[in-house]
C-alpha cells in the first residue's frame, strides 16, 4: 500500500475545534482543501503523539512492514500492550491504519500500516483565552475564520 505524501494537522483550542466542526456540519463554513483534517488541542498532545520514540516507531512500521503487533514487539523491544495503546492513539489521529493481519496466538492479529511520512502543522497563535486575530492575506483573500 502506498503512503500518503503528507498529512495536514492543526493545533487549536478545543472550543475552537468544536466551533469549526459545528460550522462545517451546519454548512455555514466549507473546509478548504489546504486546511487540516486532523486537530490536536495542544502542542503538548501533538508532541506526545509525535515524540522521537513514536516517530521512530512510524519509521520502523514503514520500513519493515510488520504483519502484526507481535512482530513489531520483536522489532522494537516495546511491550505489545504499550504498542497497542500507542498505535490506537496514532490511528485516531490518522497516522497509522490498523488492518486485519494473519492469525496469531489464537486471536485476530492486527497489522499496523504507516499512512504518512510527513506531517504539515498549522498552529493557532492565540493570545491567552482570546482567539488569534483575523488577518487578511496580501491578495485580500480572507484566512479561515477559525485560526
Amino acid at each position: 500500500m502506498s503512503i500518503v505524501k503528507a498529512i495536514r494537522v492543526g493545533i487549536m483550542p478545543l472550543e475552537r475545534v468544536r466551533d469549526y466542526t459545528l460550522a462545517i456540519a451546519k454548512g455555514t463554513y466549507k473546509r478548504k482543501p489546504t486546511e487540516p483534517k486532523i486537530w490536536f488541542t495542544s502542542i503538548k498532545s501533538f508532541a506526545a503523539v509525535l515524540s522521537d520514540e513514536n516517530r521512530e516507531l512510524l519509521r520502523i512500521i514503514h520500513d519493515s512492514q510488520p504483519e502484526s503487533i507481535a512482530d513489531l514487539e520483536q522489532m522494537t523491544g516495546r511491550k505489545a500492550s504499550n504498542l497497542s495503546r500507542t498505535l490506537r492513539t496514532m490511528a485516531n489521529y490518522g497516522l497509522v491504519r490498523l488492518e486485519d493481519g494473519s492469525q496469531g496466538r489464537g486471536r485476530r492479529a492486527v497489522k499496523p500500516v504507516a499512512v504518512a511520512r510527513c506531517v504539515n502543522l498549522t498552529l493557532d497563535i492565540g493570545f491567552g483565552d482570546k482567539p488569534a486575530p483575523r488577518i487578511r492575506r496580501q491578495s485580500g483573500d480572507k484566512l479561515s475564520p477559525f485560526w
